[in-house]
């Protein structure tokens, strides 16, 4: 079962209505520790592309909303209560990271396996919208949405500490990590060095962007490091993580 082609998607709509086979979507329920109703589900699942082709039926937006305020609000709590002796600059690096897209998407793919449940429209669906990490990390927030509109914030942080406790204990442990770029910014200036800059190029089509980034000294011109990612940020943190541990070596020789 996939959304890639109509029969599939009309099975996913099944599905989460609870007119056919539950067993498919109470793995993903189960996977979430938690009951949610299968309209509010089917909401929680439902992106924009969807609800555009189908006239009346509610996307995820509200429930991301809802469920990006909830994650942040527990996310800090079980921050601030694990790191006495950390500043708000430190606490707050390490909230952004667990958080960010690229981790939320992780916990979709690797916790919730969420993928064949999405319902997209045609064109979304053909270009792997159920692969793009932007899309999954929405689901993770209006799944934690939903399950706060049916329990509440109890359930919620319940949700929230099953997802996401071990990447915030694992960004505890990420030094440099936790911001590339400020750090390859602040290993520069201890040596002595300019800020680095990054230059963008772009390529693929449209729906399928592909963003290369090269953190140079601009004084000299001299390459540090260069990244790949499916946007300008992700491509530069690629650079800047790669640089940093150019001039990380060179400033032990």
């Amino acid at each position: 079962m996939t959304t890639t082609d109509s029969a599939s998607t009309a099975s996913n709509e099944q599905l989460v209505n609870g007119h056919d086979d539950r067993s498919a979507t109470q793995e993903l329920l189960d996977a979430l520790g938690t009951t949610i109703s299968p309209e509010l589900l089917m909401q929680a699942l439902t992106h924009r592309s969807f609800s555009h082709e189908h006239p009346g039926t509610l996307n995820y937006e509200r429930l991301e909303f809802l469920g990006d305020a909830v994650l942040e609000l527990v996310s800090t709590e079980t921050l601030f209560t694990a790191h006495p002796d950390m500043n708000e600059g430190q606490l707050a690096k390490m909230r952004a990271k667990a958080v960010s897209e690229e981790s939320l998407a992780a916990i979709a793919r690797e916790k919730l396996h969420v993928s064949p449940y999405i319902l997209l429209g045609n064109g979304e669906s053909e270009s792997g919208g159920a692969q793009k990490d932007s899309i999954l990390c929405d689901i993770v927030e209006a799944l934690i949405g939903a399950t706060f509109v049916e329990h509440g914030i109890d359930g919620a942080r319940e949700v929230v500490h099953r997802l996401i406790d071990d990447t915030l204990a694992e960004v505890a442990t990420e030094g440099p990590a936790l911001d590339w770029k400020t750090s390859l910014t602040v290993k520069a200036h201890s040596m002595g060095l300019s800020d680095p800059e990054y230059r963008m190029s772009v390529e693929g089509p449209e729906y399928a962007l592909r963003f290369t980034a090269r953190a140079v000294l601009p004084d000299t011109g001299e390459l540090l490091g260069k990244g790949t990612g499916t946007s300008k940020r992700k491509a530069q943190l690629a650079a800047a993580r790669v640089a940093w541990k150019t001039l990380d070596k060179r400033d032990k020789q």
